[in-house]
């Protein structure tokens, strides 16, 4: 079995109805119910989750160095270069709390009353404009030959719905939070002559309004479909639904 995918997972980090606080929603297995809520129940109420892709390193190591250097200019009250490059009415947030709320095992978090689930997320950067309204900022990386300046692919909408938990998070902890949000894209440029044992980015910074509102109502049909004796149906517009499918079919026949 490889190291990165260990099943089934132990009862005791499945979620177990009947049971207060004793489970954990991060933002991610809420987009995975908005995505597919057949997998989200097959993972988190019976244990096997989706094999997960092979780590990012590259894109864990930008991240990471994102952080240091956002720190530097928080560490001294003022801005980023890239902030005052757009004009961004906004500085690093120097919050006490900042170091937990990047913790993936920690993370911000926030216990819903409805649900007695622990609701989580990760968030990359935090900014402060004059208003003293928090900014939620997440970093990206990737490599594409055209410039990256707007999220208008289907696939943009996980980045959105995620940034929109970060938000929702931050409001239920009593902070006051833009509604707008910046992801900031590092694009790796291959249009050099050589390696030379480093890679260049071009850096563009793309804001993005966003809107919480269907978080609470998500947590609530999340909550439900695990309280549920009965498995969802298959998605079709899932991959992995329609692989489980056609290996049956095919097991059958064999």
């Amino acid at each position: 079995m490889s190291e990165y995918y260990k099943v089934p997972r132990g009862q005791n980090w499945n979620f177990v109805p009947g049971v207060k606080n004793n489970w954990k929603l991060s933002r991610s297995k809420i987009d995975l119910f908005v995505e597919c809520p057949r997998c989200f129940y097959i993972d988190n109420k019976l244990g096997v989750k989706r094999p997960p892709g092979f780590p990012f390193n590259l894109n864990s190591a930008v991240d990471t160095l994102l952080k240091k250097e956002f720190d530097i200019h928080r560490a001294k009250n003022q801005q980023h270069p890239l902030q005052e490059k757009y004009s961004i009415d906004a500085i690093p947030a120097p919050h006490e709390k900042l170091n937990e709320w990047r913790d993936n095992f920690t993370g911000i978090q926030y216990v819903h009353p409805k649900t007695g689930i622990t609701i989580t997320g990760a968030i990359d950067d935090l900014w402060i404009n004059s208003n003293n309204e928090y900014i939620v900022v997440d970093y990206k990386a990737t490599s594409k030959q055209e410039a990256i300046t707007e999220l208008n692919n289907t696939w943009h909408d996980g980045y959105k719905r995620q940034m929109e938990v970060y938000q929702w998070l931050l409001r239920q902890n009593g902070y006051k939070v833009s509604n707008t949000g910046y992801f900031v894209y590092c694009n790796g440029d291959t249009d050099k002559e050589a390696f030379d044992g480093k890679l260049e980015f071009d850096i563009t910074l793309i804001p993005y309004e966003g809107s919480d509102e269907w978080v609470e109502k998500t947590i609530i049909e999340a909550h439900k479909c695990l309280l549920s004796d009965k498995l969802p149906n298959p998605n079709k517009d899932c991959d992995y639904c329609t692989y489980r499918k056609v290996v049956m079919e095919v097991l059958q026949i064999t």
